[in-house]
């Protein structure tokens, strides 16, 4: 019996990729900007930085995205108010073979390219399946803004450069789908179903609850209370979008807000301590320690070493 093959087109197929970076800046840094032929977009993960492309400076907000075109002048900067965390990716489209499909898809990208775009959960989760399979590949840090080459691990886990590949690729298209620009190409305006839909509000809820209580300490008994929701299925979502369980991601969370504060430098280790519901500041460090591999004082003073190298011309 004769079984046809099926050959699906290529929507998206990365060429290079050129960096993938994670920064946690000071509330003083300032990268005067540069240009170069290939793609990059920058995330803010947290926090808020001052991004100029060509001659336009615009706000970057927690949760918004910026993709920078080929040749376009783009720099970055912080606001001397609040220490953002960064995601800046650079990449470029494979160039041999392109179908009629990718070259629509890679207008599609320039037509991104002009606006500030906010998204979603699974985007999130996409970025971070990124910079988590990044730090197993580099041998170097994710978060140096002044490394120009990323050298490999000399060995990696199985598949790692490739998974990087495959989740960039489905965070552009799921970015097409998302902000409906791929449907000249066939592609439908809402790939998410109903349910993910809704597991993205319930997570969206229970995160804003817990960014609203990052000052206290609270129990998963009152999470799951104040957002009507059981614990087996509070754990569950917790488990799938951040592996990990909704106090531990809230201890995350706290320790997220005091290297920001700590790099603001307006607070010290005390004052940090105590406005985030610590007990003390021992406690608080041994839990910076565990999250983080260093203390705040270590930690504090990477950053400082970090924000006196000068950019390489």
């Amino acid at each position: 019996m004769y079984y046809p093959g099926i050959d699906f087109q290529t929507s998206i197929s990365i060429g290079t990729i050129y960096s993938i970076h994670y920064y946690e800046y000071r509330t003083d840094f300032t990268f005067s900007g540069e240009t170069h032929d290939f793609w990059e977009f920058v995330y803010a993960d947290k926090g808020e930085t001052i991004i100029t492309s060509d001659q336009t400076e615009f706000r970057l907000k927690a949760g918004e995205l910026y993709f920078h075109k080929p040749n376009e002048f783009h720099a970055v900067r912080s606001d001397g108010q609040i220490a953002p965390n960064l995601i800046v990716i650079s990449f470029d489209l494979s160039v041999s073979n392109k179908s009629d499909l990718q070259l629509s898809s890679e207008k599609q990208l320039f037509a991104l390219s002009d606006r500030i775009l906010r998204i979603d959960q699974t985007e999130r989760r996409l970025l971070a399946l990124i910079i988590q399979e990044a730090k197993q590949s580099f041998d170097c840090r994710l978060d140096d803004p002044y490394l120009a080459a990323m050298p490999l691990k000399q060995t990696m886990p199985l598949g790692s450069g490739q998974l990087i590949r495959l989740y960039l690729e489905e965070f552009l298209l799921h970015l097409l789908r998302h902000f409906e620009h791929a449907q000249s190409i066939g592609l439908d305006k809402k790939p998410a179903s109903y349910k993910l839909k809704n597991t993205e509000e319930i997570l969206d809820l229970i995160t804003n609850y817990l960014k609203q209580h990052i000052h206290e300490q609270i129990t998963l008994e009152q999470i799951c209370h104040d957002n009507l929701i059981g614990r087996t299925q509070l754990q569950k979502l917790m488990k799938e979008q951040f592996n990990t369980g909704a106090i531990n991601y809230f201890h995350q969370l706290k320790i997220e807000t005091a290297k920001q504060q700590i790099r603001s430098g307006r607070l010290n280790f005390t004052q940090i301590s105590a406005g985030l519901g610590y007990q003390s500041v021992q406690y608080f460090s041994r839990q910076f320690k565990n999250l983080t591999g260093m203390t705040p004082t270590e930690y504090s003073s990477s950053i400082k070493a970090l924000a006196e190298n000068s950019f390489p011309e």
